[in-house]
C-alpha cells in the first residue's frame, strides 16, 4: 500500500521539534556508544543541542574516504546525493527510468509497509545499483516511542528488504528527521539527514522542486525528495539535466562516503 498519508515530511513533526533535529549535527549523550560519546556529521562547525548544552565541532578526517565503491572520487569531483522517501510505489518505476538515462545512482529510504506491498519494485531498485536504506515499518515518530517499539520497526523492516533483495539496509532514515539518543542506540547503524530539502511534499509543484534542488546544491549534498509523488518523479529529469550539466555525479550516500558513512549524516560538503 502507499502510505500517503506519510508524505507530509519533516515539516509537520519534525518542525515542532525546530530544525537542530533536522539538520542536526552533532549529538552528545551519554547513551549513545558510552558516557559522553560525541557523534558527528562531516558538515564542519555546525552547533546543535542536547538538553541544555550547545556544541559546535568540525569534520573528523576520517570519516570520508577518497574514492567511493564505484570509482568516482568525490574529493576530485562533484558528487551529490540524491535520497527518496517513502516508498516504494506506484511512481518508482518511472523513476528509476530517469536515473538510468542519465547513469545516476541513488538512495531509497523505503516504507516497510510499501515493501512487503511492492518487493518486486525495490528489487528493480536495488538490481540497478541504488541503495537501499529503512525508513521504519510505518513510518512513526520514533521519539515518542519505547526503545522496544523503536526496535520492532527497524526490525520488522530489515526482515521484509531482506525478504525483497536478500541483505539488511545498512542506512536509517527517521520519519520526519526525528530521532534521539533511545533512537540512535537502537538504529545501530548510521543515521542519515540531508543538506537540502525539496520540501517536495508540501509543493507538489514540479517546477518548484526542481528549482530548489539545483539552487541549493553543493558539492557533497544531500537531497531529500519523495518518490511517492508524482510532481516530484515528474521533477527528477530536469535535476539530472542541469546538474549534469554543472558537473555533478550522482552517487549513493554510501558512495560519497566511500562506503564509511559517519554515525549521524548530515552533508559531506
Amino acid at each position: 500500500m502507499d502510505i500517503g498519508a506519510m508524505s507530509r515530511g519533516p515539516g509537520q513533526a519534525g518542525a515542532r521539534r525546530g530544525t537542530a533535529r533536522a539538520i542536526a549535527a552533532v549529538v552528545l549523550t551519554a547513551g549513545l556508544a558510552g558516557a559522553g560519546t560525541l557523534v558527528t556529521t562531516t558538515e564542519p562547525a555546525q552547533a546543535a543541542t542536547t538538553g541544555d548544552t550547545v556544541l559546535s565541532v568540525s569534520t573528523a578526517s576520517s570519516s570520508v574516504s577518497t574514492a567511493s565503491e564505484t570509482g568516482v572520487n568525490c574529493r576530485r569531483v562533484k558528487c551529490v546525493a540524491l535520497t527518496f522517501d517513502d516508498g516504494p510505489g506506484r511512481y518508482t518505476d518511472a523513476l528509476l527510468r530517469s536515473l538510468a538515462a542519465y547513469r545516476a545512482r541513488a538512495t531509497f529510504f523505503v516504507v516497510g509497509q510499501n515493501v512487503a506491498a511492492y518487493p518486486g519494485i525495490v528489487r528493480r531498485t536495488y538490481a540497478a545499483g541504488h541503495e537501499i536504506g529503512s525508513h521504519t515499518w510505518s513510518h512513526p515518530d520514533l521519539t515518542k516511542l519505547s526503545a522496544a517499539s523503536v526496535r520492532a520497526q527497524l526490525a520488522r523492516t530489515d526482515r521484509a528488504i531482506k525478504a525483497a533483495i536478500g541483505v539488511r539496509p545498512k542506512l536509517v532514515r527517521p520519519p520526519y528527521g526525528a530521532f534521539n539518543a533511545t533512537v540512535r542506540l537502537q538504529a545501530r547503524r548510521p543515521v542519515v539527514m540531508w543538506s537540502v530539502d525539496t520540501l517536495d511534499w508540501r509543493y507538489r509543484d514540479s517546477a518548484k522542486v526542481a528549482r530548489k534542488a539545483i539552487r541549493s546544491v553543493r558539492p557533497g549534498s544531500v537531497i531529500l525528495f519523495h518518490d511517492i509523488h508524482p510532481s516530484t518523479v515528474r521533477a527528477i529529469p530536469q535535476v539530472l539535466k542541469s546538474l549534469s550539466k554543472r558537473g555533478y555525479r550522482f552517487v549513493t550516500v554510501s558512495q560519497l562516503f566511500g562506503g564509511r558513512p559517519p554515525r549521524v549524516v548530515y552533508s559531506r560538503g
